[in-house]
């Protein structure tokens, strides 16, 4: 009789579900206690919708310990305010049975040729929530993702993150090949790797999500027609917000029209974004940022980001290195605070992380960046815009720009034989410092620098302005001090320099 009961309220909540399109997780066995594996219930709820033909798949208040849960087509997973999904680690079911033998599901296999990227980039069926060829569908809701268990080593203790890892979970949310994306709402907290990569994804929504994460936050590669607002992120460890154009999809394909804006990024320690107690991260390999690149095989295209603001977070960086177009880039209405390293790089190189056939350079071209007001700047590096001495960074526009630096460089730096990009890693940390305070550009052609503000703290010896093979530069209302015996402008090796 009990059976009996049993299956007439399962049939019962299966044919409420089937007519209010809403597929409740507590109906097919999910506890949310935080102890039981849940991920088994509530991918049995998402198939149950996706066999009719769609709906959404919520989870009420409650911890649900999970491992992979595969996302279908025409589907909401709803996270309800007071929900988590926490990742599951192996830690948790010692000396227990894990229900299908494992907590992720296994790395698929990409191929017989070399990987021209990171395994993080590589891999995505090994993660928490992932999808791939999958249209229409959405991760919403006011609850959270904790990707406690993603990686091998405790989040927590400080412990060196194994990212990218083949054979566990390690990133919070994956989705590659999808249209029609819909992420809102959601907070994500110790993503692993990546808290949210997407890969070869169009058509896409991402509003008012919270990332605060031990890796990077957010990595948009091979995407076309997405918009991202009113986002906040914090990576006191690494990237917030990044474009890549990888050779994930095995082949070279761009990152196109991408429009970002209203969002805020930051470095502090991890959790303290979350707790609101906004502790600032010690600089390390790098802190927050916005980034295009390292992977850029197939290049950029048609890229906003306005209104944004930064805190103890490196700044702005555009690399091209990988034998892409990186083109059509516009930022505006940006406001930094205690920057570190940089405030603005733009840079190619030669890397060259890709098929040998490919031959064509990396090249940049059409970059403008106006409206930016950044203080407490690291001295190390001054705005950076260097190109590849056979192949120029064309036309770049800096307008209404007010920059206060710490100072301290001294006149020998002036001098410097500053490093250049060729095959090097893009990271001006390993070059040192540049050989100016305010701008430093090398191998340029079209400069145009308009009612800019330079300042620094401390004497700085090095002039505000050096340009280096740089051609067809027009610099106006530069307000910048220098100490006496420095030049404002140094010019070497260049021409057709107009100064107003």
């Amino acid at each position: 009789m009990k059976q009996l009961l049993t299956s007439f309220l399962c049939v019962l909540c299966c044919g409420f579900a089937a007519a209010t399109g809403v597929y409740n997780v507590r109906d097919y066995g999910a506890k949310g206690d935080g102890r039981t594996l849940d991920s088994p219930a509530i991918n049995a709820a998402i198939e149950a919708a996706e066999k009719a033909g769609g709906g959404q798949v919520l989870l009420p208040a409650g911890t649900y310990l999970s491992g992979s849960i595969r996302l279908k087509s025409n589907i909401d997973l709803h996270l309800a305010a007071g929900s988590t999904i926490l990742a599951a680690a192996d830690k948790d079911f010692r000396g227990k049975d894990i229900p299908g033998g494992r907590l992720y599901d296994e790395s698929e296999s990409f191929g017989g040729f070399p990987e021209y990227q990171d395994g993080g980039h590589t891999y995505f069926h090994n993660s928490l929530i992932w999808a791939e060829g999958q249209t229409n569908v959405s991760i919403t809701g006011h609850g959270m993702i904790d990707g406690k268990g993603l990686t091998k080593k405790d989040t927590e203790s400080g412990g060196k993150v194994q990212g990218g890892s083949i054979g566990t979970g390690d990133k919070a949310i994956a989705l590659k090949q999808c249209r029609q994306v819909t992420i809102r709402d959601v907070t994500i907290y110790r993503g692993g790797h990546f808290a949210i990569i997407m890969t070869g994804c169009d058509l896409s929504t991402i509003d008012n999500v919270t990332i605060d994460t031990n890796r990077d936050g957010f990595d948009i590669d091979c995407c076309k027609y997405m918009t991202i607002t009113n986002c906040k992120i914090n990576t006191p460890r690494d990237d917030a917000l990044v474009l890549k154009a990888s050779y994930a999809l095995k082949k070279a394909v761009s990152c196109e029209h991408i429009a970002i804006s209203n969002c805020n990024i930051t470095g502090y320690k991890l959790g303290t974004l979350l707790d609101g107690t906004y502790q600032p991260e010690p600089v390390g390999w790098v802190c927050g940022r916005f980034k295009l690149g390292t992977e850029s095989n197939g290049g950029y295209r048609n890229i906003s980001l306005t209104n944004c603001t930064f805190a103890y977070s490196s700044g702005l960086a555009f690399e091209e290195v990988d034998q892409g177009r990186m083109e059509n880039i516009v930022v505006s209405n940006i406001t930094m605070s205690h920057v570190h390293h940089y405030p603005i790089y733009i840079t190619t190189g030669c890397r060259n992380r890709g098929p040998k056939e490919v031959t064509q350079p990396s090249s940049a071209r059409d970059i403008q960046i106006s409206n930016v007001i950044a203080d407490d700047c690291d001295s190390l590096c001054s705005i950076i815009v260097t190109g590849m001495k056979d192949e120029p960074v064309r036309n770049v526009w800096l307008q209404n720009i007010r920059l206060y630096f710490k100072g301290g460089g001294t006149k020998d730096l002036a001098d410097k034989d500053y490093r250049e990009q060729g095959t090097n890693y893009p990271e001006p940390k390993f070059a040192g410092w540049t050989p100016a305070y305010g701008l430093y550009a090398r191998h340029v052609e079209g400069l145009h620098v308009n009612d800019v503000t330079f300042r620094y703290e401390r004497p700085d010896y090095r002039p505000a302005v050096l340009l280096d093979d740089v051609h067809g530069a027009t610099l106006r209302a530069i307000d910048a001090p220098t100490e006496t015996g420095v030049e404002k402008v140094v010019t070497r090796r260049s021409g057709q320099i107009t100064v107003y």
